[in-house]
């Protein structure tokens, strides 16, 4: 799942991240997630169906509820 994840941002896929970062919120229980992020329930459904637009700051905080890191790297230059 998370190569899935990985091959979406690197996509500039930003509904297949979302539908991949619910996957992985699926399987964590997406009660506790709504728990943790002090998002609702439905909305965090929606929101990483795939369907929906999240918002930067809900991904973000999905990401760290999920205990997971985000990383910004620049690209290897050849000489």
């Amino acid at each position: 799942m998370l190569e899935r994840l990985q091959a979406a941002l690197d996509n500039n896929d930003a509904q297949g991240f979302s539908r991949e970062l619910g996957n992985i919120a699926k399987l964590r229980s997406m009660a506790q997630l709504a728990k943790d992020t002090g998002l609702g329930r439905e909305s965090l459904y929606k929101a990483l169906s795939g369907e929906g637009n999240p918002s930067f700051g809900t991904i973000l905080k999905v990401i760290h509820a999920l205990g997971l890191k985000l990383n910004v790297q620049l690209p290897e230059r050849t000489v």
